[in-house]
């Protein structure tokens, strides 16, 4: 909660301060990566970088933090921190980078707006940056806690048993622990970051959802390629060069867009490469014999661009309350729909939560359909694969 001191200094100023957060947070970065190139070469995702998504995203969250201390003061935005946590965790982020992260952050915003901060004004802010940052560091060493790792220590090499490949641009790969130690439990719908090193020696890190069912001795994921340099340097890299026999840098998982335990209704709503998180929520419902009703929603180019298209018919045909609605642009013989997915059209159960993965304007229009039919917003999840941009809806 902010003090009666900077709640009016914050509300007064935020709509300076935010109309400038997109020049603030590029110098930022500029700054930030400067005084220490380590962090582009190795932590953060170039590609990311070089589109703008990542000063974007940023931007989004503090101004959304902002905002939410203003309009909710007793009340912490605990699903926009909590995402935020999951990312940052899945990176090994530790409680000093937040010091360093102050540092450039601040002296970008005394850059831009020059005299309108005054002692005040910073003192306001600093009181909002390290709200928003102390309940990060608190969020992550709970979730490093609950890993069973010192904070940050996320990453342990993994073999890679077996590589198959789903469609022309996208392989799958089964991973081991190259210790022999068992992989671990993980929650139907995490992910995990995958480190490689590159020919430039920078050690990128991206990452890829868990793709098949916890309780698995392996664990698997599935890598769309991506083309272009630096966007897609990582999964380009996997697909040209990962082989069984191979040891990857990969994290614990992560993730806060997991199955929840319980017999209600569920809508799994995916597009694309977006369908790996819904894949091992529906082998973990086939794998215990859940009853529960479930909707799965799917838009992709085609059949063949596909990929698990074989294994999704499968499990949803081993559910005995699950109904499967597909959508390509190109159906050819198939019997899904032509063009766009239209989850308005469906008849949904009462009390249905939705979980959606995708493309933003996928899931922005997905999310509209169910908001129209009476879905309640609390009942709509989302996982973002990259930068969230989409923080304050």
């Amino acid at each position: 909660m902010l003090s009666e001191q900077a709640t009016p200094v914050v509300r007064t100023t935020l709509p300076v301060v935010g109309a400038h957060l997109d020049e603030i947070t590029e110098r930022f970065y500029s700054g930030l990566f400067t005084a220490h190139p380590e962090l582009l070469r190795d932590v953060f995702n170039r590609g990311n970088q070089a589109t703008g998504d990542q000063r974007r995203a940023l931007a989004g969250s503090i101004a959304a933090f902002a905002g939410a201390l203003l309009e909710h003061p007793g009340t912490r935005p605990d699903v926009m921190l909590g995402r935020i946590a999951h990312k940052h965790a899945s990176l090994g982020v530790t409680a000093d980078q937040y010091k360093v992260v102050h540092e450039h952050l601040f002296a970008a915003i005394v850059a831009v707006l020059g005299e309108a901060v005054t002692d005040e004004v910073a003192a306001a802010w600093d009181e909002v940056y390290w709200l928003m940052a102390n309940a990060l560091i608190a969020l992550e060493s709970r979730l490093y806690q609950e890993t069973g790792v010192p904070d940050g220590e996320v990453r342990r090499s993994m073999e890679i048993v077996e590589r198959q490949e789903e469609t022309p641009d996208t392989a799958s790969f089964l991973l081991r622990p190259a210790d022999g130690s068992p992989a671990g439990a993980f929650r139907p719908g995490q992910y995990v970051s995958v480190q490689v090193e590159l020919p430039d020696g920078a050690r990128q890190i991206r990452q890829y959802s868990l793709s098949s069912a916890p309780g698995s001795p392996l664990w698997r994921i599935t890598v769309k390629r991506i083309d272009g340099d630096p966007a897609g340097e990582v999964s380009s890299w996997l697909h040209a060069h990962a082989a069984p026999g191979d040891v990857l840098t990969v994290s614990a998982p992560f993730g806060d867009l997991v199955l929840p335990e319980g017999d209600g209704p569920v809508l799994l709503a995916s597009a694309g490469i977006g369908s790996t998180p819904m894949l091992a929520m529906l082998g973990h419902l086939a794998a215990t014999g859940s009853t529960r009703p479930v909707t799965v929603v799917h838009a992709d180019r085609s059949p063949a661009a596909h990929a698990h298209r074989a294994e999704l018919l499968r499990l949803v045909a081993e559910l005995p309350d699950a109904r499967l609605h597909l959508w390509y642009e190109e159906p050819g013989d198939t019997d899904a729909r032509a063009g766009r997915a239209e989850v308005g059209l469906l008849d949904l159960s009462a009390g249905t939560t939705a979980y959606l993965c995708g493309p933003l304007p996928f899931m922005r229009a997905v999310r509209g359909d169910l908001l129209a039919r009476g879905v309640a917003p609390a009942d709509v999840h989302y996982e973002v694969f990259g930068p969230d941009l989409w923080l304050g809806a």
